[in-house]
C-alpha cells in the first residue's frame, strides 16, 4: 500500500468515525440480537481491557461506550451505529475472563460470545483486544480457537500501549505475533494503541475503512 493510499483511508476513517455515532441497541441474548443490516465489526477482550474506552477513542466521544473500573460490567452485546450512509455498527462485547463473576454468568456470557461469532453473516471483523501490560493469556488463546473454528476475519488490538515503556511494548509484540503464528485466520499485522493519547486510532480506523471497500 502506497503512502497516498494510506493517508487517503485515514482521512476517509477521520470522516467516518467524525459523524454521528449512536447507541442502538443491548443483547442479552443471542434471540434478542438485532436484525443483521450493513457491516459490523465487533470488540472482543478481556474484562477491562478497555474495549468501552477504545470506541469512546474511536469515535471522539467521551461516553459514547459506558466504561467503567468494575471488571465485567458489561454484560450484554451493546450495538453503536455510525451515520445512516455508512451502514456501518461496532458493537462491543462483553468481556471474558472475569473470574470472580458467578460461574453461571461466565457461563452464560461465554455462550453468548461465541454463539455470536458463530452465526452473524454481516460481522466482517472481529478486533480482539490485548492489554499490552499483560500480552496474551490463556483465556484468549481459547477465544482465538473459537474464531479460527467460525471463520470469523479478525485481527489484534494492542490495548493502554501508554502504560507500558517502549522496549516492554516491543518485546510484547514479539511475544503476541509469536502466539498468533498458532493461528493461521488471525489478520498477520498488530494495530497498537492508546485510548488516552489516541495514538493508533487513525490506523484502526483506516483498517475499517480498507475493511468496508473490500465487502461492499
Amino acid at each position: 500500500m502506497t503512502d497516498d493510499t494510506d493517508a487517503k483511508l485515514i482521512e476517509q476513517g477521520r470522516k467516518l468515525f467524525a459523524g454521528d455515532w449512536q447507541f442502538i441497541w443491548a443483547s442479552p441474548s443471542i434471540e434478542t440480537l438485532p436484525p443483521m443490516q450493513g457491516l459490523e465489526v465487533a470488540f472482543a477482550g478481556r474484562s477491562n481491557v478497555g474495549k468501552s474506552s477504545l470506541i469512546n477513542a474511536l469515535t471522539g466521544r467521551n461516553a459514547l461506550a459506558r466504561t467503567s473500573h468494575t471488571p465485567g460490567r458489561t454484560q450484554e452485546l451493546i450495538f453503536f451505529e455510525g451515520p445512516e450512509a455508512a451502514n456501518f455498527r461496532l458493537v462491543d462485547m462483553p468481556g471474558y475472563g472475569y473470574a470472580s463473576a458467578p460461574k453461571a454468568k461466565i457461563a452464560s456470557w461465554t455462550s453468548l460470545i461465541h454463539n455470536f461469532l458463530q452465526g452473524r453473516s454481516t460481522l466482517a471483523r472481529v478486533y480482539v483486544l490485548i492489554d499490552a501490560r499483560h500480552g496474551l493469556k490463556e483465556v484468549d488463546q481459547d477465544v482465538l480457537n473459537t474464531l479460527d473454528k467460525s471463520a470469523v476475519s479478525y485481527q489484534i488490538v494492542l490495548t493502554k500501549a501508554d502504560q507500558v515503556k517502549p522496549a516492554e511494548l516491543a518485546q510484547c509484540r514479539i511475544d503476541v505475533e509469536a502466539g498468533l503464528r498458532k493461528h493461521p485466520a488471525a489478520y498477520p499485522e498488530l494495530l497498537v494503541t492508546s485510548s488516552r493519547t489516541g495514538a493508533g486510532m487513525p490506523e484502526l480506523r483506516a483498517a475499517m475503512i480498507k475493511l468496508i471497500g473490500e465487502r461492499s
